[in-house]
């Protein structure tokens, strides 16, 4: 067994699955969660599921499933130098986009509009519907049976999901706790109000890297903005002189890669110094002593956070509110509001028998659109509309 820090999360003493079932004479506990999600459907529809860009725009294009093995590198890295189990990493970040619906975060905008008399839509608690009851591929069960740590891990993304009195917390607290969150933790509880693992959260800050780090490379392909418009963003101004310094005739798509090399490079080995230092400053000595610290003690540090927020903002005013980018994405959320409301007025549209109240069916219907690809989405729209948008 390779060597783990005293507060690294140990397979051999997990939690357990919610259904009990025999050991593997192979594989570790948090091996086996990996190796499920990776064979799950949900996980396949990943990869025709928009990130930015949606699949017709390019083949270079991230989209959900690339964006989730980015993710996946940077979280084993993360957590092998930090000497944690690099399995669990893997799993919570492998899973942690399953419950995505098609067109990004407008399809989710779309459905939290569409739900929004039923408590809204969240994807970390789609996430865990994905793999609790959704999937349906063994004998014994529906979802995928993972560990009690995996699952803490997906429904804590971003941290605590209550607070220490059970009321909804963080992005919860607008709406209330997600129904997919409160009906599962009643049957197992997932000890909501305290912080997840520190596999978890290395899951969760990969997540922050990768994000920063392939939408530059995106939205330069897309020509939304030139790469020296990137000069005045801290440390990406810097990365970039240091660059010109070195190789001053590089090619315009070396500099581009070099760029993205270097941010995700920086942006690990800040986590991780900075990660130590948090750990020893918290005295973990366990996984559960992670669990009782009160705070994150994976992240960057104060200046590599400051920088980090400098990025997306840039990101946000220059590609995510790009006019094109703008334009397509309330294209699709109307695509997505659209299924909605025909399911909901004439549910034999949907392909099994809907059941139950209004709410009931909304959420059957929510779990049918948030499954679909983009692809599907726009054929079952073509399928039932007189017009169906291009997303060009």
């Amino acid at each position: 067994m390779p060597f783990r820090a005293p507060y690294a999360a140990d397979p051999a003493l997990t939690r357990g699955r919610l259904h009990d079932e025999p050991k593997s004479a192979t594989r570790s506990d948090f091996r086996r969660d990996c190796d499920r999600i990776i064979h799950s459907t949900a996980f396949r529809r990943l990869a025709h599921k928009t990130q930015v860009f949606v699949f017709h725009e390019g083949d270079h294009y991230r989209t959900r499933l690339t964006h989730t093995l980015e993710v996946t590198q940077i979280a084993r890295s993360l957590a092998r130098a930090l000497d944690l189990d690099e399995d669990l990493a893997e799993a919570c970040a492998l899973g942690h986009d399953l419950g995505h619906p098609p067109f990004g975060h407008s399809g989710e905008r779309a459905l939290d509009h569409c739900l929004a008399a039923y408590g809204g839509f969240d994807h970390n608690a789609q996430t865990l519907a994905v793999v609790t009851r959704l999937e349906r591929r063994y004998a014994g069960f529906d979802g995928l049976n993972l560990t009690w740590e995996t699952l803490e891990g997906l429904v804590k993304h971003n941290g605590p999901v209550t607070d220490a009195d059970g009321n909804p917390a963080g992005r919860h607290a607008r709406r209330g706790l997600a129904q997919a969150i409160a009906d599962y933790n009643a049957r197992h509880d997932l000890e909501l109000a305290r912080y997840p693992s520190a596999e978890a959260q290395v899951g969760a800050i990969a997540d922050d890297i990768a994000y920063d780090g392939h939408d530059i490379d995106d939205a330069l392909r897309a020509q939304m903005f030139a790469i020296d418009d990137l000069a005045a963003v801290p440390l990406i101004g810097e990365t970039l002189a240091k660059i010109d310094a070195s190789h001053s005739s590089l090619e315009p798509a070396r500099r581009v890669h070099e760029l993205v090399r270097r941010l995700i490079a920086l942006m690990i080995e800040d986590v991780i110094a900075h990660s130590g230092r948090l750990i020893a400053q918290s005295g973990a000595a366990s996984v559960e002593d992670i669990r009782r610290a009160g705070r994150p003690v994976i992240g960057f540090s104060p200046a590599m956070a400051a920088a980090d927020q400098a990025i997306k903002g840039f990101l946000f005013e220059r590609m995510y509110r790009h006019k094109r980018v703008v334009r397509i994405m309330g294209e699709a959320e109307a695509v997505v509001r659209a299924l909605f409301g025909r399911y909901m007025e004439t549910p034999h549209d949907v392909p099994w028998n809907l059941s139950g109240d209004d709410e009931e069916r909304a959420r059957q219907i929510a779990d049918f659109i948030a499954g679909m690809t983009d692809r599907y989405a726009l054929s079952e729209h073509g399928r039932l509309f007189d017009r169906t948008p291009e997303l060009r």
